[in-house]
């Protein structure tokens, strides 16, 4: 089936990259904003203790629930007790091996590593800009959200067609340095990296910085080496050891 073809799934993954390198530099037109990210100070009178960001974020992931957007496979919530779905939703086979899809659900770690790019792409300081800011972060979180658990669960299932026998063994023996090693191709990791930095200079270069900010390309190489490729590949893992047909 398409989905499961490690070209396809590549030039997809590809695709959700553009988008999360636009939503970055979005984010990046406004400071960092410190204030739309403190416990308690989101500015709605009687509003649980949650900053701005998270009560905006809630509030996507509300909507979108009832749409029926986290009945796909690579769309996890980042909150938990959302709206059932008001939709009926049907979804074609896609070849997915999971009783829960939840199994692999990558958002807590992503929000850290989020929260630390963020001064780094960022003007620093406050303009006051607060909801756009939030606004652009819930858009670029679910971007990465959707890259992430898109690469881990069909890139590991795909492999994982490739060599059922051999993963297998390494799934049973709980082996995940193993996993890791058979999961990893370094080449075309440095690929990502080259074609990341090739597009952040690209969507910059003609742009008027009288009136927008760049961004240099360092941080989110660093972000894309350090953070959303490990974690991908972690993901590969939590998925063959939750896959349904590992027995």
């Amino acid at each position: 089936m398409a989905e499961l073809n490690l070209d396809g799934i590549a030039a997809r993954l590809e695709s959700l990259e553009e988008t999360i390198l636009h939503r970055l530099l979005d984010r990046a037109q406004w400071r960092v904003n410190d204030a739309a990210y403190l416990s308690g100070a989101s500015g709605f009178p009687g509003a649980e203790p949650r900053s701005l960001f998270e009560l905006r974020l809630r509030s996507q992931e509300e909507m979108d629930s009832k749409f029926g957007r986290f009945c796909v496979p690579e769309e996890r919530p980042f909150n938990k007790n959302l709206p059932k779905p008001s939709r009926t939703v049907n979804l074609p086979d896609t070849g997915v091996r999971l009783k829960d899809y939840d199994a692999v659900n990558l958002t807590e770690p992503l929000l850290n590593s989020y929260m630390l790019i963020l001064p780094k792409i960022c003007p620093a300081g406050d303009d006051g800009q607060y909801g756009s800011s939030v606004e652009h972060d819930v858009y670029a979180v679910q971007a990465i959200a959707r890259r992430l658990h898109y690469g881990a669960i069909y890139v590991a299932e795909s492999k994982f067609r490739q060599d059922a026998e051999g993963y297998k063994k390494l799934v049973e023996a709980r082996d995940r340095d193993g996993l890791m090693e058979k999961l990893t191709r370094k080449d075309v990791e440095k690929k990502i990296l080259e074609r990341v930095k090739t597009k952040v200079r690209s969507l910059q270069a003609n742009v008027n910085k009288s009136i927008r900010n760049t961004v240099r390309y360092e941080p989110i190489i660093v972000y894309y080496k350090d953070f959303i490729i490990p974690l991908t590949k972690h993901g590969e893992i939590v998925y063959l050891f939750n896959r349904v047909g590992n027995d």
